[in-house]
């Protein structure tokens, strides 16, 4: 239907949060943060049929390998939140699992390292 200057409304074409995400909460951020990573579940050779299109999408994302949330995020292009709750949703029915991200390594010692150096030069000249 068009006024009468040709104006025509747009069609929308992004569904709301609210609706992607079944009008669930967001979990804690210690559970899903931004560096937290996700995978599929290895034992799952078949994808479940009652999953929503961007459950399934998530899930074949995730299927790849280790992924963070973030990376997940910016993939898909959906919001943080929305990514969140979903993984959420797909760790509870079992379909992903976490792993907490690698440790920062220790920094190391400096005299450690200056005895190591000075015995290269003895060695070494």
């Amino acid at each position: 239907m068009t006024g009468h200057d040709g104006w025509q409304p747009e069609a929308p074409e992004l569904v709301r949060p609210y609706v992607i995400t079944k009008g669930r909460g967001l979990p804690d951020e210690d559970d899903l943060s931004l560096i937290t990573l996700v995978t599929a579940c290895a034992g799952q050779p078949q994808r479940p049929a009652r999953l929503s299109p961007e459950e399934q999408s998530l899930l074949d994302l995730c299927s790849a390998g280790y992924l963070s949330v973030a990376e997940i995020a910016g993939h898909t292009h959906f919001p943080l939140g929305v990514v969140r709750i979903l993984l959420a949703s797909l760790m509870e029915g079992g379909h992903l699992m976490t792993r907490p991200p690698v440790a920062r390594a220790r920094l190391a010692d400096k005299e450690i390292l200056e005895e190591v150096l000075n015995g290269l030069r003895a060695k070494f000249g």
